[in-house]
């Protein structure tokens, strides 16, 4: 592989062009020599969907009696969220569970001391305003555990687009910026790729607490980043 060599003023251009992401001029047997670039573009947008994930663990001296405290509770909290104006198609069983837990003291054969269920569900909807009394709709329903709630974007293809758009202006002009630097033109497009992700803020928790009558629990939405880089090798001309 061979560089091309520039002068040291061309150099320090060249790295104040570079804000980070990986830049190169190189040629090599192929005809034309070769710009290299990435640039990343970010669009922040507001959530509008909201999972809750919560459940209910329950303890019994047979299976039975573990697994019929855990219905009995899970009913209520089905009914409870129902109430809060969750319709059923959005509740969702993501786990449920029986298991036998043993005890291993005095060096004896394990023993099983009782039986451990869990049942968790995801309640989702896209009214925000309602993320806290789904929380207060689940404590006074029996839950004992609560997992957290995740904000996400139902439709974040304007974003992304936006996102995209500006990650390739950048781009060319890192492109055409490199050129200039090193005293050559910028040739035609050869090849485009990109790779897109959200940059989503942490679940929020939620302590189990006794709270004021008729006060719903605050929780905010924040706002997430869409972020997409792209990369692109452009020809160099004489």
């Amino acid at each position: 592989m061979k560089h091309i060599l520039i002068s040291t003023m061309s150099i320090f251009a060249l790295a104040a062009c570079n804000s980070g992401a990986p830049t190169y001029i190189t040629t090599g047997d192929a005809p034309m020599a070769k710009i290299q670039v990435s640039a990343t573009g970010t669009t922040n947008m507001a959530p509008d969907m909201a999972i809750v994930s919560a459940g209910v663990v329950t303890q019994g001296k047979t299976a039975r009696e573990a697994m019929f405290g855990n219905a009995t509770k899970m009913t209520r909290v089905f009914e409870e969220l129902e109430a809060a104006g969750i319709e059923k198609k959005s509740i969702t069983t993501s786990q449920l569970s029986l298991q036998p837990k043993y005890n291993y003291q005095n060096r004896q054969a394990p023993k099983i001391e009782h039986y451990e269920a869990r049942n968790t569900v995801s309640a989702k909807t896209y009214d925000l305003d309602m993320v806290g009394a789904m929380l207060d709709a689940l404590v006074k329903a029996g839950v004992n555990n609560i997992n957290g709630v995740q904000f996400s974007i139902k439709d974040s293809k304007s974003a992304k687009d936006k996102a995209r758009e500006d990650a390739i202006r950048e781009a060319r002009e890192k492109a055409e910026s490199m050129a200039a630097a090193a005293g050559v033109k910028l040739g035609k497009l050869k090849s485009l790729s990109e790779s897109s992700g959200n940059i989503r803020p942490p679940s929020v928790a939620y302590a189990i607490e006794s709270r004021s009558a008729g006060a719903s629990t605050p929780v905010s939405a924040g706002e997430q980043t869409i972020s997409v880089t792209v990369n692109m090798s452009y020809d160099i001309v004489d």
